[in-house]
């Protein structure tokens, strides 16, 4: 699913970029020159406390899926290329006009269609994955790879069943499958796929633990290494820099003064200046799963309008932290927060708080389900709070003209409550506690 860095990384490309995509990404080194700050180099690697997701763990989830789709009545699903395919399968496949795509039946063996150039590299990925007695129907490039799918489906009796369509396939893909199999029925796949990704089990939760420390490790880096003068894009070097020392991909966006009453900032170019707020945001990934933090501080004094918007913003975050616990309503969570912003002059609705207070989190930085009244997805309407989600609790204030507070920290929900996977920003000035 196209997330909010991943948006906000292509647009930059056309302007002076706000939003820098890390060089750990596209494999290139820092754009500074000679030694790193002493706080960034004083941070150290954290790889080896990852451990991939195992072949034995996604045969689990392929078979959560088999009974998820009994449950909706559904006789196959249909992966692309994306984070669900390598959440199920461990392959990693980019989208383009030639389908890549691996069927899932109910019942009956997993298939894969494949361009005919690509088939020894389909194998490769399927060796060292849990699809197990998987055929490969390769198609040439004057060939209908939607007639292999049709005939996969025909093969395993079910060419008029119900098949779910993974959300991010390309609607070319979807509706030349619904011509070549014109007696099935094309449906969404979501409640399969998102009613196995939102539900978190105790590895993927320490990975996006190790996720969240190393951003906040980093964060509190680039804090002490700050001076004034700084550009966003310098700042966002030194975020590079410390990322590329733990040791895990990552994103920046740094946004100062009355951008950061933006919620997802401007490209006009920034510089930092004493007493002036600003907001980082985004974070790494580490064996394919996210973190998301929010830190916003001021170099120096603040006033204090700023230290009292940033009290508010941390009770709001507080007061979602407390209300999260197993089989309330997600939008429970959003109107907690949401009432102490009104209640302080902040209000109403959306006036200051100007998005929703959290969104779910894994391989995709956003992902289901989402904090917020009226939810994006019909399925979600009737999804409540449960162990195992994974969340962001990111209340803030936007003041058009002055400044934005925003505090976010990654959520986990526990069969008891809600944990935050980080510490909260102590107050504006000392965002990172004593240590800072």
């Amino acid at each position: 699913m196209l997330t909010r860095r991943h948006f906000l990384t292509l647009t930059g490309a056309a302007g002076a970029l706000s939003v820098t995509r890390l060089s750990a990404q596209r494999g290139r080194g820092s754009e500074s020159t000679g030694p790193p700050p002493p706080s960034i180099a004083a941070l150290t690697s954290m790889r080896n406390r990852a451990k991939p997701i195992t072949t034995d763990e996604r045969r689990g989830r392929v078979e959560r899926a088999k009974k998820l789709m009994a449950e909706a009545k559904l006789d196959a699903i249909i992966l692309t290329g994306g984070t669900s395919l390598t959440y199920f399968t461990g392959i990693r496949w980019g989208n383009s006009e030639r389908l890549f795509a691996v069927v899932i039946p109910r019942e009956g063996n997993p298939y894969v269609v494949c361009p005919g150039f690509e088939e020894e590299r389909a194998r490769e990925q399927l060796a060292l994955g849990p699809l197990v007695h998987t055929d490969v129907a390769t198609w040439q490039e004057d060939e209908s790879p939607f007639d292999r799918v049709a005939q996969g489906l025909k093969d395993r009796g079910i060419a008029s069943g119900r098949v779910g369509v993974e959300e991010t396939t390309k609607f070319v893909f979807a509706d030349s499958v619904s011509a070549a199999a014109p007696a099935a029925h094309i449906v969404s796949a979501t409640p399969i796929t998102a009613g196995c990704r939102m539900l978190k089990d105790a590895h993927e939760v320490e990975l996006m633990r190790i996720a969240s420390e190393a951003t906040l490790k980093c964060y509190e880096a680039v804090f002490k290494a700050l001076a004034p003068a700084m550009t966003q894009n310098q700042v966002g070097r030194l975020i590079d820099a410390g990322y590329s020392r733990l040791g895990f991909p990552g994103f920046a966006s740094v946004q100062v003064g009355e951008y950061t009453a933006l919620p997802h900032g401007s490209i006009q170019p920034q510089a930092i200046r004493e007493g002036t707020i600003i907001m980082i945001d985004d974070g790494c990934t580490v064996e394919g799963y996210q973190s998301d933090i929010t830190r916003t501080f001021v170099l120096g004094k603040a006033t204090d309008k700023m230290k009292r918007v940033f009290d508010i913003v941390h009770q709001a975050q507080t007061a979602a932290l407390k209300a999260a616990r197993p089989g309330v309503a997600l939008e429970s969570i959003d109107a907690a927060a949401r009432k102490v912003i009104a209640d302080a002059g902040y209000g109403p609705g959306f006036k200051y708080f100007t998005h929703r207070v959290g969104h779910g989190m894994g391989m995709d930085g956003h992902e289901w389900p989402y904090l917020v009244k009226n939810n994006m997805f019909g399925w979600e309407k009737a999804v409540r709070m449960m162990p195992g989600m994974m969340f962001s609790d990111e209340p803030g204030i936007y003041i058009r003209g002055e400044f934005g507070v925003r505090l976010e920290d990654d959520m986990h929900v526990t069969e008891s409550g809600a944990e935050l996977l980080t510490p909260q920003s102590p107050s504006i000035e000392n965002p990172f506690g004593a240590s800072s």
